[in-house]
């Protein structure tokens, strides 16, 4: 493959980011606008190009062996560093199932979000917001981040785009840096994912030390469990990995193997990024960067970014039970915890930030119960097939919160009841992308989410259970959301303010084709494209209609308890809520969390940790410098008097000197 395309899915965003980043404030703000929504149409238009050449390739082309197999290619590769003949850090552009899939949702989500941004960044009398420039600036910087993470050859080539997202990110979620909540929560964002971030690092170090190779291919190349190995490579690295770490002899670190070790280290620095518990409390507060941010980053693209890490490195996982175990663990926790707090919030972009956190974390479980045993490790396929129809009807979502957002003024969904008849693009829209989260039949949702819910089935009958239960509450909260927001009760404008509607084509355009896509994605046979070791097979031909048909019936009756209980006003939400005052209280508060990190830093950091050793410093470590200063200091005026230029007194001082050590010396010789 030609690599002008690769490399120019790579450079186009950057090059706009340094346009509009040094250029942007001397031109007209549209102009900034229509150059990074056209740049990123561009990028868009050959990601799929590049997509549609690998996925439908003839067999016996370079992405396709004669079998029918699909492989993996590497575009180019540069070297960047070479510490080892092995241990090289290489540039370069990774072609396979899972990277050519993130280019599709990438490309589309940030083509919609710049689009949309031309409408949102501007109020009802069409004046820009103040920074437009700069923010179509950094959309572009974090499109080509995420694109060169998905994309990386080698895990430290992924490392380095990973901390670029993680800085773009900053730099979008505070973009009202007028605002001390927008500032507070990108520092908090910032610092709550390098902690993390430092976690996939050392699992970096401590991999390649004992593989000697960074290299994605490489390490995921080993056969597992008796399947056979799909890519033909090089396997140095991979045989390297199962001598090492598949046998008895295994280096150990506390009861642990040092794969193990890594493995979780590596899973952490996803956990970070993807919000997962207990470090999950930067999300929430991240909403309070512009509305299209919060689409693009945290609802497709940067938050699956752990997503992604995990089924990069698949094959290695499957090596550790242990780890695949943290994982299904890590995320139960967390599918079920994020889908109790949402149904307590207000704030809407609060309650599709916790929906994000529970969805990402069905992904990470689709993951951790995947197995080849398990019809070929289908929950490998569903964890892909989820993260695309995800990123799809919550871009929706978010999207269609930001025009509810823009028309009233609030994102406290008690100020929008009944605007169903004032928005009525908005409102269907909305409501396929509630329907297609819910798992409703025929939305896309409900394919992805039930192959989940079969992957676990076969698993574990309590892992079963407990995400069908978080499908519930997926269901039960989408529609209170939705009830509250288009029905509930008649809507009042405000006085001296227009009546709410329907936004402009540039936001309500990137609507329709999301909802469109949400209703036809799911008959995609996802299984062809994107499966396990290279096993192709259309997942329609597998589907657990029992399984389906369960979650089906849960689904309709958690919608129909929402729409008994917020279809029309009335007294029963305040009776729930009286009824468990403990239970809501708690979760509105998101179980206190952050009281909780609040009170471990500042009390017990800062407090007892960091105060002694300021005062330590301070006193004793600047007391003893300042100490010996005020010693050379008093000394220095004492002895000065000796250089006082009368020859009769150097004399003496000589006279004295030679004296005192004779003394010395006569005494020395005794």
């Amino acid at each position: 493959m030609d690599i002008t395309i690769p490399l120019l899915i790579l450079a186009m965003p950057l090059g706009m980011f340094f346009l509009l980043g040094l250029a942007g404030m001397k031109m007209p703000h549209r102009l900034a606008g229509i150059l990074g929504t056209t740049g990123m149409g561009l990028v868009m238009a050959l990601s799929y190009y590049t997509a549609f050449q690998y996925f439908f390739c003839a067999p016996g082309s370079a992405f396709m062996n004669t079998a029918g197999e699909r492989l993996q290619f590497i575009v180019f590769n540069a070297t960047w560093l070479e510490f080892t003949p092995n241990l090289v850090i290489k540039l370069g552009f990774l072609l396979d199932p899972i990277s050519a899939l993130m280019l599709v949702v990438i490309s589309s989500i940030s083509f919609m979000v710049h689009l949309y941004s031309m409408g949102y960044m501007r109020d009802h009398h069409g004046v820009y917001e103040k920074g437009f420039q700069r923010f179509y600036a950094f959309l572009s910087l974090f499109s080509f981040s995420m694109l060169g993470l998905v994309v990386a050859t080698n895990i430290f080539q992924m490392y380095i785009f990973w901390e670029l997202v993680g800085a773009s990110s900053y730099l979008l979620i505070g973009f009202y840096y007028t605002r001390q909540s927008a500032v507070s929560a990108s520092k908090k964002a910032f610092i709550v994912t390098r902690f993390a971030d430092l976690g996939f690092l050392l699992g970096i170090l401590a991999l390649s030390y004992y593989v000697g190779s960074f290299d994605f291919i490489q390490l995921t190349s080993v056969p597992v469990d008796g399947i056979a190995n799909t890519y033909h490579v090089d396997l140095s690295a991979a045989e390297n990995v199962k001598n090492i770490f598949a046998t008895s002899t295994a280096p150990m670190f506390m009861g642990a193997s040092v794969l193990t070790w890594a493995l979780v280290l590596i899973f952490m620095g996803g956990m970070g990024k993807s919000a997962m518990m207990p470090l999950h409390i930067w999300l929430p507060d991240a909403m309070e960067g512009p509305t299209p941010v919060s689409a693009l980053i945290h609802a497709a693209t940067m938050v699956v970014a752990g997503v992604y890490l995990v089924a990069r490195l698949f094959p290695l996982y499957l090596m550790s039970e242990s780890a695949m175990t943290i994982i299904v663990v890590v995320g139960a926790l967390t599918a079920l915890y994020a889908a109790i707090v949402a149904c307590t919030q207000i704030d809407i972009k609060r309650v599709l930030a916790f929906s994000t956190i529970s969805q990402i974390a069905f992904m990470m479980v689709s993951l951790g119960v995947a197995r080849p045993e398990h019809h070929e490790a289908l929950g490998y396929m569903a964890s892909m097939f989820h993260l695309f129809t995800h990123a799809m009807f919550k871009a929706l979502l978010f999207l269609g919160a930001g025009a509810l957002i823009h028309a009233i003024g609030s994102n406290d969904y008690t100020d929008m009841h009944g605007l169903r008849k004032y928005m009525p693009v908005t409102h269907w829209t909305f409501l396929i992308g509630c329907l297609a989260i819910a798992g409703i039949i025929p939305f896309s949702g409900f394919f992805s989410k039930d192959e989940i819910l079969s992957s676990c089935g076969q698993y574990s009958p309590l892992v079963y259970i407990w995400m069908s239960a978080v499908a519930a509450l997926t269901a039960f909260y989408m529609f209170r959301l939705y009830y509250l927001i288009f029905w509930w009760k008649e809507h009042k404008t405000p006085e001296g303010h227009h009546a709410p509607h329907d936004q402009p084509w540039t936001m309500s355009l990137p609507l329709i084709l999301l909802a469109a896509v949400s209703c036809v994605a799911g008959f995609i046979p996802f299984g062809k494209f994107v499966s396990w070791n290279g096993e192709a097979y259309d997942f329609l031909a597998h589907f657990d209609w029992s399984v389906a048909s369960i979650s089906l019936i849960v689904a309709v009756l958690s919608i129909g308890l929402a729409t008994f209980m917020y279809r029309k006003e009335n007294e029963l939400p305040a009776k729930m809520r009286n009824a468990l005052p403990a239970l809501w209280r708690w979760a509105h508060h998101r179980f206190y969390f952050d009281e909780l990190y609040m009170f471990i830093t500042h009390k017990i950091i800062f407090g007892c940790i960091s105060r002694p050793i300021a005062w330590f410093d301070r006193h004793i470590i600047d007391g003893s410098m300042n100490g010996l200063a005020y010693v050379t200091n008093k000394a220095s005026e004492a002895i000065k008097t000796f250089q006082s230029g009368k020859v009769q007194m150097y004399v003496w001082w000589y006279l004295i000197g030679a004296i005192i050590l004779s003394v010395v010396t006569a005494i020395a010789i005794l």
